[in-house]
């Protein structure tokens, strides 16, 4: 049986493809509204799983053209992060059998096709693997640096993020390491090519440089409506980023930065010195920024990809503190008004301070030195 799934996400489609294909059907994607429509000619699937939104023509377009035009009645499932009620009840008028709102998981969707194709093995296939979630309609890509970290990448729980979490695509920065960092990486990749880039840098550059080499690898990709980027030793947890990125998508904030500030309920751990030297730091930053942001330091951010390439592409002048480039950078292009709409600081439930920190006692005092560079630099 032929199934033609049609999303202007790469990454969904060749999710949804997988699946799809290991459950025995023959699989045919198309990009785009226009692609989709050549493929239904061409291809005459028994089935047509489409998206709404898409920038060429429309999911509705699509299914103008099958039901209209074509007068096909093949099943049709749509698949969107459109909720717009008009919008769902329009494509039921034009005959398809399902509307599913993202984000889904892989397995409601193929339960769905059973129900709506009658294939009793693929009720069994879902009632016996892990759910597998596709996030909304936007793709995300995220920087993750990496210097000297073989002993503490934690490859089963980033394989386990990138099996549950479709529409993420993770690229790790490999910041000329003189240990196995990289050889640990590339098995990392293995059969996660798709969703796992490695940029490989030779010489160490320090995290400010890797982490805008890997920013600027991935906005070239069209698939990516945000990047951000995560520390490797995962002390902000995976579900925080991704509350980060929900909060983006559903709002018009252009960067979230997440928080570590102690909160009620939330599981916010760091040594006693090194919080005592957070406090003091935070503060000298808010004062030079002149912006209320109480934690720029948190190495977790997504940002919108337009945000993202103006922001990365000059190098950052300190090695540690670009965070703090990045506020100032916002502020001297969209002015501090404008500047503090478009930032979201948002406190994480869960943040633990790892052991064998790449920031020493005394590269903190140095921090001090390097801030004075940066209100210098952006005055």
């Amino acid at each position: 049986m032929k199934i033609l799934a049609i999303d202007d996400q790469q990454l969904i489609l060749l999710s949804v493809e997988k699946r799809l294909t290991d459950l025995g059907y023959q699989v045919k994607t198309a990009n785009s509204g226009k692609s989709g429509i050549a493929a239904i000619d061409s291809y005459d699937p028994d089935m047509v799983i489409v998206d709404i939104n898409m920038p060429d023509l429309t999911g509705i377009e699509v299914i103008q053209h099958i039901r209209i035009v074509r007068k096909l009645e093949i099943p049709i499932l749509v698949m969107s992060g459109n909720t717009n009620e008009n919008t769902i009840l329009e494509s039921y008028n034009l005959g398809i059998d399902d509307y599913m709102k993202k984000p889904v998981s892989l397995d409601e969707m193929v339960a769905r096709i059973n129900r709506i194709l009658g294939n009793k093995y693929v009720q069994h296939y879902t009632e016996t693997n892990v759910d597998t979630k596709i996030i909304g309609q936007y793709g995300v890509g995220v920087v993750i640096p990496c210097y000297n970290e073989e002993k503490r990448l934690s490859r089963a729980l980033f394989q386990d993020f990138i099996e549950k979490n479709v529409g993420y695509h993770l690229c790790f920065v490999n910041d000329g390491s003189t240990d196995n960092t990289l050889e640990v990486l590339k098995k990392l990749r293995q059969g996660n090519e798709d969703s796992i880039s490695i940029f490989d840098c030779e010489k160490n550059g320090g995290k400010a440089e890797a982490v805008r080499q890997g920013i600027q690898h991935l906005i070239k990709h069209n698939e990516f409506d945000y990047v951000g980027y995560l520390d490797a030793d995962l002390s902000t947890d995976f579900r925080d980023f991704d509350d980060l990125v929900k909060t983006i998508g559903n709002s018009d904030f252009k960067i979230v930065s997440g928080s570590r500030i102690a909160r009620m309920g939330a599981d916010i751990t760091k040594e006693s010195a090194r919080k005592i030297i957070s406090k003091t730091i935070n503060l000298i930053i808010q004062t030079i920024l002149g912006m209320p942001f109480k934690d720029t330091q948190c190495g977790a951010k997504v940002m919108d990809k337009e945000i993202a390439t103006l922001m990365f592409k000059k190098k950052f002048i300190t090695k540690w503190l670009f965070d703090v480039e990045i506020f100032m950078r916002m502020r001297k292009h969209y002015g501090k008004k404008n500047a503090k709409k478009m930032i979201c600081e948002q406190p994480l439930k869960r943040w633990i301070h790892m052991d064998d920190s790449k920031l020493s006692m005394k590269d903190s005092v140095k921090i001090v030195g390097q801030l004075g560079q940066i209100a210098l630099y952006y005055k």
